[in-house]
This record gives C-alpha cells, structure tokens and sequence, in this order.
C-alpha cells in the first residue's frame, strides 16, 4: 500500500437498507481497529507450559471512530436518527488502495461539541454488529 492521504478514508452509512451508500460526514481524524479475542487451552500437558491458543475460536471485532464536521443537514439526520434509533445499519468504511469494510455496525457514542467562534464538531464510534466483509481494491 502507498502512502495515502488521511482524509481519502471514507465513512458511508446506508440507511434506507437498498443497498445505496453515502459519505456522511466530513471526518478530519478516524481510525479503524481490528481486534479479536483469544480461547486459551493451555493444559498440564502444553508443552514446555508454554500457552495454546485454539486458532480461529475467538470473538473477532472492528471499531470505527472519528471526529469531523457534518457535510449537511441529512447526514446529521441520518446518524443522529440511526443512534437514537439504536440501529444496527450498513456501513462502508472505505481504505483507498486497500479495500473496503461493510457490514452492519452500531452507533455506541455520538458526541457534539462548538466553541461560541466556531463550527459545531462531533465526534462517532461504531462497533461491528455481524459479520464484515473486506474488498480489496
């Protein structure tokens, strides 16, 4: 992978559930983690006591989360409806020359924020509800 700019990672939501995907905010700083749980089988047995792990049986996960600015009126309505809601949806994280992350994620903290000079801020975090699929570019 190249060296790439931070602001070509996209955040898309599909909220009507037809499968068509829009960039809802203006993100100035996101991340986008990858982590899984681990099933530990050490027995008396292990050799050398060293730790086993059971390859392929823990809880894998991803977390989004990012802070920008809206880019309009409907896509500050559609992640605030989407949180209130408490709604598992469709989500597109776009990586360029990487690939993209899609699958259902939850809303699990939407923050707002403005100084009395400035632009009024937010800040998002998604968990991984079901299965992702990755598509590399």
């Amino acid at each position: 992978m190249a060296i790439q700019r931070g602001k070509d990672l996209l955040l898309k939501l599909d909220d009507t559930g037809a499968g068509s995907f829009v960039t809802v905010a203006g993100l100035r700083a996101r991340r986008l983690a990858f982590s899984s749980d681990t099933v530990d089988v050490t027995t008396a047995d292990s050799p050398d006591r060293w730790r086993e792990l059971l390859a392929g049986a823990g809880v894998r996960r991803a977390h989004v989360s990012g802070a920008g600015v809206f880019r309009d009126a409907a896509s500050d309505a559609s992640v605030r409806g989407t949180f209130f809601a408490g709604a598992a949806r469709d989500w597109q994280v776009v990586l360029p020359d990487f690939g993209t992350v899609q699958g259902p994620f939850q809303i699990t903290a939407l923050e707002f924020a403005g100084d009395h000079d400035g632009e009024m801020t937010f800040e998002l975090t998604l968990e991984s509800a079901g299965a992702l699929v990755f598509t590399a570019h």
